[in-house]
């Protein structure tokens, strides 16, 4: 039994409440006991088994913003998302020369900046992403010929 203290307008009670069955509860009250019926709720109670997925983040105009994993047009190398996140700043312009241990961009993943580096030697042919594009783990964000 599990016994709780109240005062109420200033007189004291000690309650311990037993088994309850079937809305059927038994209370002692300063000792004296009752059996005490819980009103039965009539509305029925809808449990969700599954939760429903979020839709993918999409522009003004209704389009996804996510890049998907897809080579890009021109030949080079190619510095691909390590992880799925948003892209916050990029770093570079097409034509900049880059060293490899050079941060083309910023993306975002879990709260947390993640420096995107070059890993390559060589001038950016082509950038496939925007700031603020949504990008699977292996989608091509810069090309470095």
């Amino acid at each position: 039994m599990k016994e709780y203290k109240y005062k109420i307008n200033g007189n004291s009670y000690t309650v311990s409440i037993g088994d309850i069955d079937n809305g059927l509860a038994t209370v002692q009250v300063n000792g004296v006991p009752y059996k005490v019926e819980f009103e039965k709720n009539e509305k029925p109670v809808t449990i969700v088994n599954t939760p429903r997925p979020t839709a993918a983040p999409r522009t003004e105009t209704g389009a996804k913003v996510i890049a998907s994993p897809k080579a890009a047009a021109g030949a080079g190398n190619q510095v691909k998302a390590p992880l799925p996140g948003v892209v916050m700043n990029i770093n570079v312009k097409v034509g900049d020369t880059v060293k490899a241990s050079d941060t083309v961009l910023v993306l975002e993943a879990m709260k947390m900046e993640n420096a995107i580096h070059a890993g390559y030697d060589g001038r950016v042919a082509s950038i496939s992403v925007n700031p603020g594009d949504s990008v699977l783990e292996g989608a091509v964000l810069v090309t470095i010929a």
